[in-house]
C-alpha cells in the first residue's frame, strides 16, 4: 500500500512528525552555534548575508543590461584606492590569524573549536569575521567589470568563487569561527594581499604592466593553496581531529571543484594558442582591477577626454 493509499490520519500523522524532526533539528543547530558571536553584525540571522548574495546576483544580471547604451566608466583612481585597502585588510587578517594562533598554541595539523572568551580564541575569531565580511566587499570586484563594460570578466568561475565564499562563510563563522577554520582562511588571505597588489599596480596603467610578468604564477598558488587545502582536510580526517566531519567533506568537494575550475581557466588563459587582444587578461579567472592599454588609448589620465565622446568621471 503506497503512501497515497494510507488514512488521511495517518498521512497528517507522518507530515507533522517530519515538520516537528525539522523544526527540532534547526532548534538544535542553533543552540550548539558560537555564543561569542551571536551578536556581532550580520552574525543573528543568515537573511542579511542572503540578501547580499541576492543582490548580488541580481546586479551581475542586471547590471550589464542596464550598462549596454551607456558609456563604460573610467575609474583609475577608484581602482587603485579600493585594490591596495583590500591589500591592507587582507593583511590585517593573516597578522590577526597568525599572531592569534600562535599566542594560543595552535596546531597546523590538528585544532579544535575552543569557544571561550580566552582573548586570543576571541581574536582568533574576529580575525575570522573580518575575513567573511572581505567576501563581501570582493563583491566589489564584479560591481566595477560590469561598471566599465568589462562583461567578457565575468565569468561563471568568477561568480561562483565570490558568490559561494561569502555565503558559506556565514556558515564557518556562526558555528567554527576558529580551530581547524583559521588555517585556510590564513592561506588565503595571504594569497590575497599578493593578489590584490598586483591588482593595485595594474590599476596604474600600461606602463608599469610590462613590468608585472608573474601574473600567471597567482593562478599557480592558487592551484596550489587548492591542494594543500584538500590535503590537510584529509590528513584531519586521517588523525580523526575532533572538527564537524561533514565540514571536512565538504572543503574537500569544494576544493575539488575550484581545481576544475581554475585549471580549465589556466589552460585557456596559458595554455591555448594566443588569440589577438580585444580586452585586459585575466588573473586567476577572477581578473584584475586594473586599467588596460585599450582604456589609455580612450581615455587621458585625468578621465575627461575620449575618441568617441566623454568619459565618465572618476
Amino acid at each position: 500500500m503506497g503512501l497515497l493509499d494510507s488514512e488521511p490520519g495517518s498521512v497528517l500523522n507522518v507530515v507533522s512528525t517530519a515538520l516537528n524532526d525539522t523544526v527540532e533539528f534547526y532548534r538544535w543547530t542553533w543552540s550548539i552555534a558560537d555564543k561569542r558571536v551571536e551578536n556581532w553584525p550580520l552574525m543573528q540571522s543568515p537573511w542579511p548575508t542572503l540578501s547580499i548574495s541576492t543582490l548580488y546576483l541580481l546586479f551581475v544580471w542586471l547590471g550589464p543590461k542596464w550598462m549596454k547604451d551607456r558609456e563604460p566608466f573610467q575609474m583609475r583612481l577608484v581602482l587603485i584606492v579600493y585594490n591596495f585597502g583590500m591589500v591592507l585588510l587582507n593583511l590585517f587578517i593573516f597578522r590577526e590569524l597568525f599572531m592569534g594562533s600562535y599566542n594560543a598554541g595552535y596546531s597546523y595539523i590538528c585544532q579544535s573549536v575552543d569557544y571561550s572568551n580566552n582573548v586570543n580564541e576571541v581574536r582568533i575569531a574576529a580575525a575570522l569575521w573580518w575575513y567573511f565580511v572581505s567576501k563581501g566587499v570582493e563583491y566589489l570586484d564584479t560591481v566595477f567589470f560590469i561598471l566599465r563594460k568589462k562583461n567578457n570578466q565575468v565569468s561563471f568561475l568568477h561568480v561562483y568563487h565570490h558568490c559561494t565564499m561569502f555565503t558559506l562563510w556565514w556558515i564557518g563563522i556562526k558555528w567554527v569561527a576558529g580551530g581547524q577554520a583559521f588555517f585556510g582562511a590564513q592561506m588565503n588571505s595571504f594569497i590575497h594581499v599578493i593578489m590584490y597588489s598586483y591588482y593595485g599596480l595594474t590599476a596604474f596603467g600600461p606602463w608599469i604592466q610590462k613590468y608585472l610578468w608573474w601574473k600567471r604564477y597567482l593562478t599557480m598558488l592558487q592551484l596550489i593553496q587548492f591542494h594543500v587545502t584538500i590535503g590537510h582536510t584529509a590528513l584531519s580526517l586521517y588523525t580523526d581531529c575532533p572538527f564537524p566531519k561533514w565540514m571536512h567533506w565538504a572543503l574537500i568537494a569544494y576544493a575539488i571543484s575550484f581545481i576544475f575550475l581554475f585549471l580549465n581557466f589556466y589552460v585557456r588563459t596559458y595554455k591555448e594558442p594566443k588569440k589577438p587582444k580585444t580586452g585586459k587578461t585575466a588573473v586567476n579567472g577572477i581578473s584584475a582591477n586594473g586599467v588596460n592599454k585599450s582604456e589609455k588609448q580612450l581615455v587621458t589620465e585625468n578621465g575627461k577626454k575620449q575618441k568617441n565622446g566623454k568619459a565618465k568621471g572618476e
